[in-house]
């Protein structure tokens, strides 16, 4: 993965003066290039490598206040490319809330590796090799393995418009991950686990194989047991599942298409009055992080919910219009062929003190009765709008502050800001699971149906 990427101002200025001279009254150039290299182990050998490099651009112009839109991923179509934009933008209707935001003094982040740039493939195969050994050395009942498969990218970002934005950034991705699958006397259990960074430095391939490993090992034998009402403490990867159904009501998209569960709630408490939700692009190393957001509008450290209550949501440009308010920074592409949604940059839980912070082993400690749920069953099931979830669990009985025996096919029900607004404690084992940061969560007085 040697390949260097080029800034693209010259050609992005160029597409934006074609749209221009053909009737646009603003236009916008999203440009992207990534390098992959991905390889997945079987049998202590690389079974499916897999390198791509992939080019695209969008256009998006203004033309009396109608928007119209195309992409491409061949250079030279450029002139194709804005002639079919400005003629798109014939059949939309107006929008008097439709604008490309101006520059911003953007901030330093550091998010490329040229470790992650000067990766070869061998070096990737003994990355994958050494994720298959951890996980299969760390016990002999470990009999499975599924997808046990590293992911190396190098990227290039650059957007410019034509009210003065003219910016790029390089960027680098690692991505370790596997299912282990441990079998015992009948019984059989399943543990995963993944880590990324832009760091290469920060992914431990041991680590995630030993991990994924223990995961399906503590649950083998698991049985069924009786509902009962008491504590639940969520995993760090469980309390991010949540957070991220949580985090896609902070949109004010979702808002404004009155998708949200947080709709109407400004100034309410949302989270437990000892934690704040903070949202920034400003973390080195971070996935979500970049020195601005998809239209090219700097990003910057803010907390959308503060001592519990929601302040704010998070904007793109469009929405901040129709708001009557700015854009935060969250303008959001799904790739060069999509237009700017709204959502997080790296979003986490934090505690207003570190009184609110425990050790996991005092989270366990101080639980008479309850479960450590480890595994979650149907939490796409979850009702994005209403906030009602159902979902089927697995993890650890705790009795008396000592961890238990391991049960299955418990159901936990209820809101996702009731579960938010009850949490008492947090432990001190915050981790990112993408963009989406949380600690282990204790949640006290559920009901837990067996």
């Amino acid at each position: 993965m040697r390949h260097k990427y080029k800034q693209e101002p010259d050609f992005s200025l160029k597409l934006i003066d074609a749209a221009i001279l053909r009737g646009a009254d603003e236009a916008e150039v999203f440009l992207k290039q990534t390098e992959s290299l991905s390889i997945e182990a079987k049998n202590g050998e690389a079974e499916t490598i897999e390198s791509s490099n992939t080019f695209g651009y969008c256009l998006r112009v203004i033309k009396d206040r109608r928007l119209g839109f195309s992409y491409s991923t061949v250079a030279s179509d450029f002139e194709k490319v804005a002639a079919n934009a400005v003629s798109a933008s014939e059949y939309t209707e107006q929008d008097h809330n439709l604008g490309f935001p101006l520059p911003s003094d953007i901030s330093k982040v550091t998010i490329y590796d040229k470790n992650i740039e000067n990766m070869d493939k061998e070096t990737a195969i003994r990355h994958a090799l050494s994720l298959e050994h951890y996980a299969m050395s760390e016990d002999s009942r470990i009999k499975k393995l599924r997808n046990p498969s590293v992911t190396f990218t190098v990227s290039s970002t650059h957007i410019a418009n034509s009210k003065g934005i003219n910016s790029s950034y390089p960027s680098t991705g690692c991505y370790a991950q596997l299912m282990a699958i441990a079998e015992e006397n009948g019984s059989s259990q399943m543990g995963w686990e993944y880590e990324g960074s832009r760091f290469l430095s920060e992914i431990s391939c041991e680590r995630v194989g030993r991990t994924a490993a223990r995961r399906a090992l503590q649950l083998l034998g698991a049985e069924k047991t009786t509902s009962f009402k008491g504590s639940v403490i969520l995993d760090n990867s469980v309390a991010c599942d949540f957070l991220g159904i949580l985090s896609a009501a902070l949109s004010a998209e979702s808002v404004q298409k009155k998708k949200s569960l947080l709709a109407d709630k400004i100034g309410m408490k949302v989270l437990n009055e000892r934690l704040s939700m903070i949202d920034t692009g400003l973390i080195d190393g971070k996935l979500g992080s970049k020195p601005f957001d998809d239209e090219g509008v700097a990003v910057k450290l803010k907390s959308p919910v503060e001592n519990g209550i929601l302040k704010f949501f998070i904007h793109n440009t469009y929405t901040a219009k129709k708001s009557g308010t700015a854009s935060t920074g969250n303008a959001l592409r799904g790739g060069f062929h999509g237009m700017p949604s709204v959502g997080p940059t790296n979003l986490y839980l934090e505690p207003i003190s570190k009184a609110y912070s425990r050790p996991f082993d005092e989270l366990v400690g101080s639980v008479d009765r309850g479960i450590y749920v480890t595994e979650t069953m149907g939490m796409h099931t979850a009702n994005p709008i209403s906030g009602e979830f159902s979902i089927g669990v697995s993890g650890l009985l705790i009795n008396a502050g000592k961890p238990g025996p391991p049960v299955k096919e418990l159901v936990i029900s209820g809101n996702i800001t009731d579960l938010f607004r009850n949490i008492s404690l947090v432990g001190a084992d915050l981790r990112f699971y993408g963009n989406i940061g949380s600690s282990s969560l204790l949640i006290e007085n559920f009901d837990i149906s067996g």
